[in-house]
């Protein structure tokens, strides 16, 4: 069985993540979209609405999976029994980052491969980052969101 994990923060999800993992589905038997934590970031979500927002926007489709994990990306997918790490790549920052965590996790992880995606030129300016700026400014960062998230996400902006 071919599994492949999509790890992120996902603070919150974009169409971007969304239009990656669904491109991603004919490659794997499942893809596993994994909610890390990073104790570096501090989130303007919590895990529950990142969850939440997750299981939404993959609510239709059998072959993803919704999951968390606290450990290292290459023990989480040993556990899970992924031979592969999906990532998307919107720009050459982004290729130049994830190459050199790549070469890590394949080191850390006997032999874990990552398949980079290229983002759909439609969503290559679309980050999380900018999504809770615009939210933070009181705009609609919905619509930079997958459809079935979007009143969720509003939903969670009206709390704060």
């Amino acid at each position: 069985m071919k599994i492949a994990v999509f790890p992120g923060s996902f603070d919150p999800i974009t169409k971007g993540h969304e239009d990656i993992v669904r491109r991603a589905l004919p490659l794997f038997d499942k893809i596993i979209v994994a909610l890390g934590t990073n104790s570096t970031k501090s989130y303007y979500f919590s895990e529950e609405e990142r969850l939440s927002f997750l299981k939404a926007s993959f609510a239709d489709d059998p072959k993803v999976e919704i999951d968390r994990f606290p450990q290292l990306t290459v023990d989480y997918c040993k556990e899970k029994g992924a031979d592969f790490i999906l990532r998307g790549l919107r720009n050459s920052n982004d290729f130049n980052y994830e190459v050199s965590i790549a070469m890590l996790n394949r080191d850390l992880g006997d032999g874990l491969e990552t398949i980079f995606l290229l983002t759909a030129p439609e969503y290559s300016y679309y980050s999380s980052t900018v999504v809770r700026e615009i939210l933070k400014g009181n705009g609609d960062g919905a619509l930079f969101v997958p459809d079935n998230c979007q009143q969720l996400l509003r939903d969670a902006q009206a709390k704060r």
